[in-house]
């Protein structure tokens, strides 16, 4: 089953419990900016666990699950198209940045960039490994990989579902279906093309996953893409 879709979140402050937070997506790009407490945040960019001044950048469409430090986290999402080099990191000053949205979230999002340090994801175990893998070419073979490292596609299937909140053929399905919705917005290739491109078994089969992660199928994207440039 797919995650729910949550909306396009406004500057909001959230104090969440320690109760895990089940795998969802969000339609918009946003930062999350940790105020206190701290969380474990599993995604479609890995696994991350983040403290007090830290920032996660979410692109539109990602999905991921989050579990809770025992006294919870204090957060601040923040809508932006402005996306750092790396999705996760830390921020110079937190409470300027804080002081700032509530006057003016142009000028907030100018000191979030200036005062971002980027730091590397860090692969924490195998899961996290195989994230990167699928992430970083969606068309991998998963039991090839499991094979590799002596594992067992049952193990793997079941340990990466209790760490992502998804199975790694879902996981590598919807890292397929974002990176044809970027050749679909930002290329000019056939819808067929970027099908075979993406590693699809035909055009259908790029359509029901492309609009099952976004609500909207590729041709939709590709009409609204070219009214908007022109082309």
């Amino acid at each position: 089953m797919l995650p729910p879709m949550s909306p396009s979140p406004h500057p909001l402050r959230q104090t969440l419990p320690a109760d895990p937070l089940p795998r969802h997506r969000h339609a918009a790009p946003y930062w999350a900016i940790v105020l206190a407490g701290g969380y474990e945040e599993a995604g479609d960019h890995g696994r991350r666990r983040v403290s007090a001044g830290d920032l996660i950048a979410h692109g539109a469409f990602e999905a991921h699950l989050n579990r809770f430090a025992p006294n919870g986290a204090t957060v601040l999402n923040l809508p932006t198209e402005a996306v750092p080099p790396q999705a996760f990191g830390r921020l110079a000053d937190v409470d300027a940045v804080v002081r700032l949205v509530e006057r003016d979230p142009i000028q907030a999002v100018a000191l979030i960039l200036d005062g971002f340090e980027a730091i590397a994801p860090r692969a924490l175990d195998w899961p996290d490994q195989l994230a990167a893998a699928l992430t970083q070419d969606p068309s991998a073979e998963i039991g090839a990989w499991a094979r590799a490292r002596g594992l067992s596609g049952e193990h793997v299937a079941r340990g990466f579902r209790q760490v992502f909140g998804v199975s790694p053929r879902r996981f590598r399905l919807e890292a397929r279906a974002r990176a044809a919705l970027g050749d679909l917005i930002h290329g000019r290739a056939s819808l067929a093309g970027v099908a075979a491109d993406r590693g699809f078994t035909d055009q259908a089969h790029m359509s029901r996953a492309v609009q099952a992660v976004t609500g909207r199928t590729p041709g939709l994207w590709r009409r609204s893409t070219a009214y908007k440039t022109g082309t």
